[in-house]
């Protein structure tokens, strides 16, 4: 039997990461087994989806790199079918027509599949609603033994679209879908499912629902747009990668087994992924890790290919590309995401402002400063050839504080601030190597004026 997964988003809005986290294991779990996965837009919310949402669905899946299999299936090209379908149930007696809807009748169906229920009585709105507690001997691949709760339900509006229980267990048949991995919240949905699959003479699939994705700052609700960005968009503009996102999405649900590797590619996921390594308990979203894979995987990323990314997201400066690299070999390392590149590269490209204050290190002085600061100027000054290495120009700072017995803080740190403006940033050799001669020598001066 060829597996054949799907992920199924409503284009009501744009791609949540929760989506695509739920869209990844589909396909991990279909490649795996060397399956299939489809796509499918629930696009019955007819006052809601959108050809725009639609859109950034499909680009933002292709951007992660989750590629489908055959043709995009839309359930408002199906509304014949499920017309269909609908008439056949009230011609079996197991559904009936109510103000112009077509409900599912929930114990007439039941009994139909001549399954045992408990019945259970609530109010509503001043209502009696019957639910019908049933068992089934299929099993969830994470939660076990399916059972729940089964209540009359409308499977077809007045206006002839289909709600989300009906259409789903249609498409899911026409379609040959032999699992459905889906988020837990839909757990609930699963009895209604089965029971209307049941009564089709439907092959009911294996279920396999993930366990939510929790609010990162108290660890309890589902992630939602309340929580900051949860869009694969949002993620985008702000510089996180693709790669690092799929990385990073897995780890929410799944580990490689007695492995500490957190770190793989797509390829190598679907080679190392296994549903037995599956958690069954929700994750929560922690930006801080997904931080720190982003940097690494943008550290591994040689400099040319960086600025391409870079363009992609930021207007850079415009100064030769080899400046650019020499920027990115001493800042690479700080970057999470790629717009944190304005903020860490700003003194590259623009002359700093700074309180003069800060030129002198908290167990120097200004005379020692000043005598630092004048010291690496006469030196760097009379050098013929500019050092092409950043232990070159470490080598003429420790001749300054030998020459005139300084300490670290009267020579490294002043030329540090000198350089950049800032108390944190590369070491005062990398920023002397990258800004070159004419703009070092200028700020060194300018430094110096501040302090006299």
């Amino acid at each position: 039997m060829e597996v054949r997964t799907r992920i199924a988003p409503s284009p009501t809005g744009k791609l949540h990461i929760g989506t695509a986290r739920t869209a990844l294991f589909n396909l991990l779990f279909a490649r795996k087994n060397k399956g299939k996965f489809f796509l499918r837009f629930e696009d019955t919310d007819i006052k809601r989806s959108t050809i725009d949402s639609e859109t950034e669905i499909i680009n933002g899946f292709k951007w992660l790199g989750l590629e489908w299999d055959g043709d995009i299936v839309r359930q408002m090209d199906r509304l014949d079918i499920y017309k269909q379908k609908a008439e056949e149930l009230i011609s079996k007696k197991l559904a009936y027509e109510k103000d112009g809807a077509i409900w599912l009748d929930a114990k007439k169906s039941i009994e139909y599949l001549k399954m045992d229920y408990k019945l259970s009585v609530a109010s509503k709105d001043n209502k009696e609603i019957k639910s019908y507690f049933v068992k089934f001997d299929n099993e969830d691949l994470l939660a076990g033994k399916i059972s729940g709760n089964v209540e009359d339900l409308v499977i077809l509006r007045s206006n002839g679209i289909p709600t989300y229980h009906f259409a789903v267990v249609i498409d899911d048949e026409e379609m040959h879908i032999t699992h459905v991995i889906r988020g837990t919240d839909h757990f609930s949905n699963t009895p209604k499912h089965i029971v209307l699959q049941k009564i089709f003479g439907f092959n009911v699939p294996v279920y396999l629902h993930l366990p939510l994705t929790l609010n990162p700052e108290r660890g309890t609700g589902k992630l939602s747009k309340r929580s900051g960005s949860t869009s694969i968009e949002d993620f985008k503009k702000e510089g996180y990668l693709p790669e690092a996102l799929i990385n990073f999405m897995v780890l929410l649900g799944w580990h490689p087994g007695k492995s500490e590797q957190e770190i793989f590619t797509l390829q190598q996921l679907i080679s190392e992924f296994s549903v037995g390594h599956m958690s069954k308990s929700n994750a929560v979203f922690d930006i801080n890790k997904l931080d720190n894979i982003n940097g690494i995987y943008i550290r591994n990323i040689n400099n040319k290919g960086l600025i391409k990314r870079l363009k992609d997201i930021i207007k850079l400066p415009s100064v030769p590309e080899d400046y650019i690299e020499k920027v990115l070999t001493v800042v690479k390392d700080r970057i999470k995401k790629l717009v944190d590149f304005n903020e860490l590269s700003l003194y590259f490209f623009k002359e700093p402002a700074y309180d003069p204050k800060i030129l002198i290190f908290r167990k120097s002085d200004k005379d020692k400063t000043l005598e630092g600061l004048n010291g690496a100027l006469l030196l760097l000054e009379n050098q013929k050839e500019w050092p092409e290495t950043v232990q070159g120009f470490e080598a003429l700072l420790k001749k300054v504080m030998e020459e005139k017995n300084l300490s670290f803080g009267d020579v490294f740190w002043p030329i540090r601030v000198a350089l950049s403006g800032r108390e944190a940033s590369p070491s005062p050799t990398e920023l002397l190597w990258v800004l070159g001669k004419e703009e070092s020598l200028k700020r060194i001066k300018e430094a110096i004026q501040l302090l006299t």
